[in-house]
């Protein structure tokens, strides 16, 4: 074999080579997403319910914002008005200015006790100098169920016990990046609940509490109250397990 031979076949094996672990890079993606579907169209409010004096559609995200002169008196939301979730495993990218918000999920209204467009229940928490991010809150009713680092049990006296502790809080919070893109990752299946961002496991919760753990319910996302914030989220996937 000839040099000349012998470098053209070099190149078609590194060629091949560079192929494959293109294809391989590409199947592992589709498997990864595999039976997401989106839920938010990058361009209108279609399927989503919130109070237009704060949520708009900006940088292809939902996007909501409140102002010195336009505040929100309460903690308000924007709910997804096209099903219900149960098992299912959620991904979106968020960032936040200012203040702090979450992802609602298995959730509930009483519309005619705390208002239009109020919303209780699980929450993935997050924020602009990611405080809280990463954290399960149950709005409305127990509080605060696992925080960052923590395996949590909660019991039938409503209250988290750590069982476990899988990471430095402090560690955790270096990899999420503040006021800038963040990819948040929510599954939940049975009384089992998980919270990961940018590929880290924040949280690992299981709910025993018999009375009043949820196991279905409607999807929002918060605005809350107090000094002027705004978040978005884009890129919303549903997998219903």
């Amino acid at each position: 074999m000839n040099r000349s031979t012998r470098s053209v076949r070099l190149r078609i094996i590194a060629l091949l080579g560079v192929c494959y672990g293109l294809s391989t890079l590409a199947a592992r993606t589709t498997d990864a997403e595999e039976g997401f579907k989106p839920i938010f169209d990058g361009k209108t409010l279609n399927g989503w319910d919130g109070n237009p004096k704060f949520w708009r559609v900006e940088d292809g995200a939902i996007t909501g914002e409140t102002t010195k002169d336009n505040p929100t008196k309460g903690n308000t939301f924007i709910i997804w008005r096209q099903g219900k979730l149960e098992d299912f495993e959620l991904r979106l990218e968020y960032r936040v200015f200012g203040g702090n918000s979450g992802i609602q999920y298995r959730s509930w209204e009483e519309p005619e006790k705390w208002g239009k467009w109020v919303v209780g229940g699980y929450q993935a928490d997050l924020g602009a100098t990611n405080k809280w991010s990463g954290t399960l809150y149950e709005e409305r009713r127990r509080g605060f169920l696992g925080l960052r680092g923590d395996k949590t049990v909660v019991g039938e006296n409503h209250k988290p016990k750590i069982v476990a502790k899988f990471a430095d809080d402090k560690k955790l919070r270096s990899y999420i990046k503040d006021e800038e893109w963040n990819e948040y990752h929510i599954i939940a299946k049975g009384n089992h609940l998980v919270h990961k961002i940018n590929g880290h496991l924040m949280v690992d919760v299981t709910d025993e509490d018999a009375s009043m753990r949820r196991y279905g319910g409607i999807l929002a996302i918060q605005l809350h109250q107090g000094p002027p914030m705004k978040v978005q989220c884009r890129n919303i996937r549903l997998k219903r397990l």
